[in-house]
């Protein structure tokens, strides 16, 4: 294990891992600089088992040992040894889920490599939270969805705060990015999917009697807190399905919605 201990917080060897808790700028240095940040020892496991490849890890020194376990096909990996103040200098957080990783953000496969033998797909459409973007990638894991979807504007799915919330099911959920509409609609009509708007709507249909449809490929489209799915989104879908309320509700939280709709429309469950 390559072990190299810093004491300064400006030292140019963690720049990876600067200003973790600003989002503008990591929208710089992670999608357009080529990374993304993996926390905890768990979910950089994932992400190595996923094949991603590290480019360092940051430890204190009591997490030394979790480290060189991670690292054991990976042996040229720098690991960054820092004291407790300096990593919370550095990332702008106390840090104390272990470790963390700098890890290489592989290239995005196309929509119809991702959804290739998928039953059934997820939709985010601009979903800004990225906590809820990880929510629904660990519901998507867990009850039986086949692959995730993005647009352009949705939160990014290997954003640490949805890595984390997730628990590093980003990794084994198949995801990538859709284009505009109509264009969306067309790539997914031309893979054989039927789209259902997950939205309110006086035509709406129940989601147990769209599930009893028993449609061969569905896209699930989930949309953006507060708003929801836009016009042109809704207008793409091939039906419109709601969730039926009690107790005066009229929503649910868009990951709570979508793990329902999820276990709902799972073609192997049915």
């Amino acid at each position: 294990m390559r072990v190299e201990r810093v004491d300064d917080a400006g030292d140019p060897r963690l720049r990876d891992y600067r200003d973790l808790t600003d989002i503008a700028l990591r929208r710089v240095s992670e999608p357009q600089g080529g990374l993304y940040i993996a926390e905890s020892a768990k979910v950089i496991a994932r992400a190595l088992g996923a094949g991603h490849a590290p480019r360092s890890l940051l430890v204190q020194q009591k997490w030394l040992d979790d480290a060189d376990s991670l690292l054991a096909a990976h042996p040229d990996t720098p690991v960054y040894v820092v004291p407790a103040e300096i990593a919370e200098q550095v990332t702008g957080y106390a840090v104390h889920r272990g470790a963390l990783a700098s890890m290489a953000r592989p290239a995005l496969p196309s929509v119809h490599e991702t959804v290739a033998g998928a039953r059934l797909v997820v939709v985010l459409e601009d979903i800004v939270d990225h906590t809820n973007v990880g929510a629904v990638f660990r519901s998507a894991a867990a009850l039986g969805a086949d692959a995730v979807l993005t647009t352009e504007r949705c939160a990014d799915p290997l954003y640490r705060r949805s890595v984390r919330v997730s628990m590093g099911t980003v990794f084994q959920v198949p995801w990538t990015r859709l284009p505009a509409w109509p264009q969306a609609r067309t790539m997914l009509h031309a893979s054989g999917f039927h789209l259902a708007a997950l939205a309110l709507s006086d035509d709406a249909i129940g989601l147990d009697a769209f599930a009893a449809a028993d449609h061969d490929r569905v896209a699930l489209l989930l949309g953006a807190e507060g708003d929801g799915l836009s016009r042109r989104a809704v207008e793409a879908a091939d039906s419109v399905v709601t969730i039926p309320m009690a107790g005066g509700v009229d929503s649910l939280n868009v990951a709570a919605a979508g793990a329902v709709a999820v276990w709902a429309l799972n073609p192997r469950r049915r």
